[in-house]
């Protein structure tokens, strides 16, 4: 499975401990061996999907796109607040 960051993406990641980003890559390898795990979105945010973990004891959401079987497209990630305003904003 191919995943593609956006920069969005990216620049949430460098904010990351390294313990923290070791709970992320747990969460990506659970996206990328299930890509249908996540919720489907519907409205503004037809189709995205939004996968909900833990990181440092706190829940996060994982927002993403299937692009094809083969490619899937990560959004962002954050906790809770403001996650959906937010992610409308992202100009994939």
């Amino acid at each position: 499975m191919r995943l593609l960051v956006t920069a969005s993406f990216a620049r949430a990641t460098k904010k990351l401990h390294p313990p923290q980003k070791v709970e992320l890559d747990a969460a990506l390898k659970t996206v990328s061996s299930d890509p249908m795990i996540g919720e489907a979105k519907i409205g503004d945010l037809l189709g995205v999907r939004v996968f909900k973990f833990k990181l440092s004891q706190q829940l996060c959401l994982l927002a993403y796109r299937i692009l094809d079987e083969e490619s899937i497209k990560l959004l962002t990630f954050g906790p809770h607040e403001n996650f959906y305003r937010d992610l409308k904003r992202i100009d994939d």
